[in-house]
Formats: structure tokens, C-alpha cells, sequence
């Protein structure tokens, strides 16, 4: 009896260890897999194409954008993405990247921004919009996060956005802190950082615009809320709107001293 508890015990251990070990061994292979590929990031070629577009003379006003003021001065843009979402004095409004640069898109080139943030992903001027993001954020890449939190409409968005990461809803009861709340989660074999603090909050906020091997297309934040609202059944939210640069806010602020590695990769 004693020796057949000793070799169930010893089973079990192992099963145990074979576990872990086959756990830990998968996590390693995807960061071992995206190492591979980070040395040939298409999302490159989206950082190419937003550049030529920054400087390209474009819209009915036939402008470029080299005088849109991401938050760092008319032209700045190294260093403009670590620091947002913020607030814009000439909009009244905090704004992510996204969304101001659909204000520099009408105001300095005449677009109908409303008109662009109705067009469905990955067309039309979508599309600029996702390349002028990939250039913005590279140009930062390796800078801490450090979102501003001095106005009051700054330090209202970051607590709107903790309320909508926290508040439950929807057919599954679902919430952004289902996922992205606790350590060590994982859905399929995707690690699911948790976004409350760091090294999730600057790991997960700080890798997006990203390229997304699985479906060969380049998303911006917008984009990857969006698409997390989807996960949860709630209804898609409209592009730049508060809830999801609240959301930014939320996650950037607590990802506070974290590099920033965008655009990134991901699966």
C-alpha cells in the first residue's frame, strides 16, 4: 500500500511539473517566435508611408500636416506619443493620437473628420490615419510613458476610463478587467496582461499601433478597443470617441516609466 501512494504521489508530481514546464515553454515559444520576426516588422513599411504622408501636401486645402501640434509644439512629433492621450486646449477635449490627428486632418487639410471616423477600418482615409500612426508612434519608440495628468478634464478622463475598465456588461457579463486585471491569465495561448499596473499596463498600452501576423493588417488603438468591445458583445463604440480614449488614458497613466516598443508585433 505504502509503495502504491509513493508512485501516485510521484505521477502526480510529475504531471504537475510536466504542466508548468509545458506552460512556460509555450510563452517562451511565442516571445522567442515574435523575436524572430521583429527584425523584419512589416509594420516598417506602415512607418514609411505615414511619413511620406506627414510631409505630402493633401485634401481640398492641398496642405501637409507638418504644422499639426500632437501636444509638443506645431511639427513635433518625437516624443508626442509617449505623452498622450492629453488635453487640447484648442479642442477643449483630451484626445488620443487617432483622434487629434483627425482634428489636424480637417483643420490644417480640410478633410471632413466626421466623415473619416465613419469609415470602416482599412479603407479610404482610415488608412492614413493607421500609417500616420504607425510613424508617430515609432518615432517614440523607446521613450517612457509619461501621459500628463495636470487638467481636470485629464484626471476626469482617467477616472471615466477606470469605471468603464471595472464596469461589467453585455450578454456575457464581461468587463475590460475580466481579461486584463489579474496576472497570469491566458486564452488559448495568448498571455493577457494585466493593465491595472506595470509591467502589464506599459507592455499592453505601450505595443499598439501594432502589426497582427494572424490577419496581415497594421490596428491602431481604436482599432484594438474596438475590437475588444466585440470580444465582449457590447456595441462597437464609435472611432475617437471618449469611452475608448478614456480607456487610453486609464491604461497609459498606469503604464507610467514604461517603454514604449510600438508599432509592435503581434500574433
Amino acid at each position: 500500500m505504502r509503495t502504491t501512494k509513493i508512485l501516485i504521489a510521484a505521477v502526480l508530481t510529475g504531471m504537475t511539473a510536466g504542466a508548468v514546464w509545458a506552460q512556460k515553454s509555450t510563452a517562451e515559444g511565442i516571445a522567442e517566435y515574435r523575436a524572430m520576426l521583429a527584425d523584419g516588422n512589416p509594420a516598417e513599411l506602415f512607418e514609411a508611408k505615414g511619413q511620406e504622408l506627414w510631409k505630402q501636401p493633401r485634401g481640398p486645402n492641398k496642405k501637409s500636416l507638418e504644422q499639426c501640434d500632437l501636444g509638443r509644439g506645431p511639427g513635433v512629433v518625437k516624443g508626442a506619443f509617449v505623452e498622450l492621450p492629453r488635453y487640447f486646449p484648442d479642442t477643449k477635449r483630451v484626445q488620443d493620437m487617432e483622434s487629434r490627428l483627425l482634428t489636424c486632418m480637417e483643420t490644417l487639410q480640410g478633410f471632413n473628420a466626421a466623415e473619416i471616423a465613419k469609415t470602416p477600418f482599412d479603407k479610404g482615409e482610415q488608412n492614413t490615419v493607421t500609417a500616420l500612426a504607425a510613424w508617430i508612434s515609432g518615432e517614440s519608440r523607446g521613450m517612457k510613458f509619461n501621459l500628463p495628468q495636470d487638467h481636470v478634464q485629464e484626471k476626469t478622463m482617467y477616472e471615466v476610463g477606470k469605471r468603464l475598465f471595472f464596469g461589467r456588461g453585455g450578454s456575457h457579463d464581461f468587463a475590460c478587467a475580466t481579461c486584463h486585471a489579474v496576472e497570469g491569465k491566458r486564452i488559448r495561448l495568448q498571455d493577457l496582461p494585466n493593465l491595472t499596473k506595470n509591467p502589464g499596463a506599459g507592455a499592453g498600452f505601450g505595443a499598439w499601433p501594432a502589426y497582427r501576423v494572424s490577419n496581415g493588417q497594421l490596428w491602431g488603438m481604436q482599432r484594438r478597443l474596438n475590437d475588444c468591445y466585440r470580444q465582449q458583445r457590447f456595441p462597437a463604440p464609435k472611432f475617437g470617441s471618449d469611452a475608448t480614449i478614456a480607456l487610453g488614458v486609464y491604461m497609459g497613466v498606469n503604464g507610467k516609466g514604461s517603454e514604449s516598443i510600438a508599432p509592435a508585433l503581434k500574433r
